[in-house]
């Protein structure tokens, strides 16, 4: 019975505390560990202004907030987290989009490829009924004004088709999703972690807009060049400022030898690395790039000027040498379709995007590493065993594998030779 009037009193004291904004000293005793709960080792805790108390399982709260308790860190702190919520928010939206954009231009390259070679095939067969049925007057008129005006929509269709390159624009649009996300899973992870600072929300801003840069959603006026002069690799993240004298930063690094997990060992290994990556990795996807941009530029001027010499050939079919008029615009009309399937069938746009989306990736991994080493506080580094767990693993190999890489390296180059190991195992 007397523990019941404790408790309506507590709790009828507690609720009139709630309601009512009383500043108290309150002086809560809490015996310290190991002592006796009779001894007279109490901390003190005092609050200002108390504000919505419960009591919970019957027990009375330790820590009595008031409103001068909420200091500023943390009420900035809450205010960081609501906007790394808000470019999460942006960066799920962005991910939508290109998804869904994506699928549609996969669909528009299918739907093109088929109709164009549909509307050529089809010009070709009345071009060869023309000259085979040996009619004259109205019917072979017909013929070759309906040949003529296929072949025409055809080559119309195909200019523009070359020209955006569907199945590219479906690689940049998967691209861009696969690092939208990557994106959306660092800043999940930060928010998770805590401790946020505007330098947080600021480089998740500055990624996004690298990667909106990178790969466009718009075709008119920002849709990449599809035909540059050269190959170059993919740029989707933002470049980082370089602060102090390198000098500088070699000395300081010389004095903090084994600070946050690196040592003059791991970053040796990390400059070989990069080494391998440039001197294999980067220069094969070059190459490589280059002859797929050859490739596609020959595909997307042969395809037109095919089926533009089919156009031209179906109007003087029906002439005196019948034969001889019908195989130039069959032949250009057939070969125009073999030309258009291998371009866009076999997606030679897809397959540059994807060297220089691989390109982009290797040279995103040098840089990551140059700018770790050229970190004059090691504090401020990414600790050097997990620094090296990712690297390792984005190369598609175990620690010990690109350790053993970084060596053979500098074994080959004491040696004067050229390692012929590839930095990535993944492709």
């Amino acid at each position: 019975m007397a523990s019941m009037q404790t408790s309506t009193f507590l709790s009828s004291s507690f609720s009139f505390l709630s309601s009512k904004k009383v500043n108290v000293n309150a002086s809560i005793r809490v015996p310290r560990p190991n002592s006796s709960i009779h001894k007279k080792n109490m901390i003190p805790i005092t609050g200002k202004l108390v504000e919505g108390l419960t009591l919970k399982d019957s027990s009375i709260p330790l820590v009595l907030l008031g409103k001068n308790d909420f200091s500023n860190s943390t009420i900035s702190n809450n205010s960081i987290t609501m906007q790394l919520y808000a470019v999460f928010d942006s960066v799920s939206d962005r991910i939508e989009m290109h998804k869904n954009i994506g699928e549609q231009r996969q669909n528009w390259n299918n739907l093109l490829l088929n109709n164009i070679n549909m509307i050529t095939l089809t010009a070709t067969t009345l071009t060869g009924v023309a000259a085979a049925s040996g009619t004259i007057g109205a019917p072979l008129l017909a013929l070759k004004l309906s040949s003529t005006l296929l072949f025409s929509a055809a080559t119309f269709m195909l200019l523009i088709m070359n020209k955006i390159q569907p199945s590219q624009l479906a690689e940049e649009q998967r691209n861009a999703t696969r690092l939208y996300k990557q994106l959306r899973t660092q800043i999940k992870t930060k928010i998770t972690l805590g401790n946020l600072t505007e330098q947080d929300v600021e480089s998740s801003i500055e990624k996004v807009l690298a990667l909106d840069k990178a790969y466009p959603l718009p075709l008119l006026g920002a849709m990449l060049e599809k035909f540059p002069s050269e190959y170059q690799p993919a740029v989707w993240w933002p470049k980082k400022r370089k602060e102090g004298n390198a000098a500088e930063r070699k000395m300081k690094n010389r004095k903090n030898s084994t600070t946050n997990g690196w040592n003059e060992e791991l970053e040796i290994e990390m400059k070989e690395v990069i080494e391998v990556m440039k001197r294999k990795d980067i220069e094969d996807y070059e190459r490589l790039g280059n002859i797929a941009l050859k490739v596609n530029k020959s595909l997307a001027i042969a395809g037109p000027l095919l089926s533009g010499i089919a156009a031209i050939g179906s109007a003087f079919v029906g002439n005196d040498d019948g034969f001889w008029s019908a195989l130039v615009p069959v032949m250009a009309g057939s070969m125009a379709c073999a030309v258009n399937g291998f371009e866009h069938g076999g997606q030679v746009g897809m397959v540059f995007e994807m060297y220089r989306n691989c390109g982009g990736f290797f040279k995103m991994l040098g840089e990551s590493i140059e700018s770790t080493l050229e970190e004059s506080d090691l504090e401020k580094r990414e600790n050097g065993e997990i620094f090296e767990i990712k690297m390792a693993l984005m190369l598609g190999r175990s620690v010990s594998e690109l350790r053993q890489l970084a060596s053979k390296s500098a074994a080959c180059c004491m040696e004067g030779i050229s390692i012929e190991e590839f930095a990535s195992k993944l492709f």
